[in-house]
């Protein structure tokens, strides 16, 4: 398969930066694009490590970036860490800028900060998810509906122990649930049902939800899983309700699918790992089968999808996962983790793709 694009952004981790992961773009009003990732600090690259939010900015279209300049930091929420940024332009104006905080395994949720001066400062964390629990939003996975209501999708894991803090209290089980706001981010509240497969062979049921709109108005949830492919999930409502979910067309081991409307064309671009984690599939212990990355366009509505092209391809020997798509006039931008043998896991490593429309559509 045709790999497509050059890289613009190559962060590997270093002496006192075990990690640099997922992250989400903005445009400025001035026209620069930002950038925001998770930075670790430290000497540990695991989820519940020490990191902050960075930002990067770039004048030209993505091709260069700035340094960083940290935006976030735990110690502003006493927390244990901070991670997994998504950016949206508001129906005010505002940039929303919404990560996770994390407590413990008794408490990880989603929060929304608001900038009126393109990012120059942020104002205090509004909670995005009414009750206690861990609530795990990717990153770049929060929607603008075309109404004006916001939508951020959340796994819950719940504890199995009574420690806050050790593994053993983690269940890697997830639930998929919908948060609404109606008014611009102040206030949220929960959908009327959550979703879950309910196999008694999965051990992640629904992981990591997303959601896209699409034209008619309905909405198209999916989430990972550990039964070789996405599975989906549709609202008629705003996301009000969600339908039972059921297998999608989309393969893959449990990482993350990532779904974005190219405002100049209107069609869906799709990239995710294709290959599940079969029994007898060779699996390098970095890459955790998150291999190749590769993307897809949609010219109807996700019914059927063509053009397919890899951004890094299984010979390449890198775990890829956690992308954020960005369409610029001219191109399209790729954010992804995309650790290799070097790096010990596949999350420490992050990488910017560049991708010219005229490419893209070759």
């Amino acid at each position: 398969m045709e790999r497509k694009g050059t890289i613009v952004l190559d962060l590997r981790p270093g002496a006192g930066n075990p990690r640099n992961s997922e992250g989400a773009f903005l445009e400025l009003s001035d026209g620069r694009l930002l950038f925001a990732y998770s930075r670790f600090n430290g000497d540990s690259a695991h989820d519940d490590a020490k990191a902050c939010i960075a930002a990067r900015y770039s004048s030209d279209g993505g091709d260069t970036w700035s340094d960083d300049e940290i935006v976030a930091r735990p110690e502003d929420h006493d927390a244990i860490n901070i991670m997994s940024v998504s950016l949206l332009r508001l129906n005010n104006g505002d940039i929303g800028m919404f990560y996770l905080i994390r407590y413990g395994w008794h408490d990880m949720r989603l929060h929304l900060r608001r900038s009126a001066d393109e990012g120059n400062s942020w104002s205090e964390p509004v909670c995005c998810v009414p009750g206690k629990g861990y609530y795990v939003t990717n990153n770049d996975r929060v929607v603008r509906l075309s109404s004006g209501r916001l939508v951020a999708p959340a796994g819950l894991h719940r504890m199995k122990g009574s420690s806050e803090t050790e593994w053993g209290s983690f269940d890697g089980r997830a639930v998929t649930f919908f948060f609404l706001s109606d008014d611009d981010g102040a206030n949220w509240r929960e959908a009327r049902n959550f979703c879950s497969i309910g196999a008694p062979n999965s051990r992640s049921d629904m992981q990591e939800p997303g959601l896209i709109e699409l034209a008619g108005g309905a909405l198209w949830g999916w989430a990972r899983t550990d039964l070789g492919c996405q599975y989906e999930t549709f609202s008629h409502d705003g996301g009000e309700s969600w339908s039972a979910p059921m297998p999608s067309a989309f393969s893959s081991p449990c990482s993350p699918l990532s779904m974005k409307r190219d405002p100049a064309t209107g069609h869906l671009l799709a990239v995710w790992n294709p290959i599940p984690a079969y029994n007898t599939r060779r699996i390098e212990k970095h890459s955790w089968g998150r291999t190749p990355l590769v993307g897809a366009i949609s010219r109807d509505e996700g019914n059927t999808w063509s053009g397919h092209f890899a951004a890094e391809r299984e010979e390449d020997g890198n775990g890829c996962c956690y992308v954020t798509i960005h369409f610029t006039r001219d191109a399209v931008l790729l954010a992804y983790c995309a650790g290799e043998a070097e790096d010990g896991i596949c999350l420490s490593r992050l990488k910017v793709r560049k991708i010219a429309r005229s490419e893209l559509y070759a």
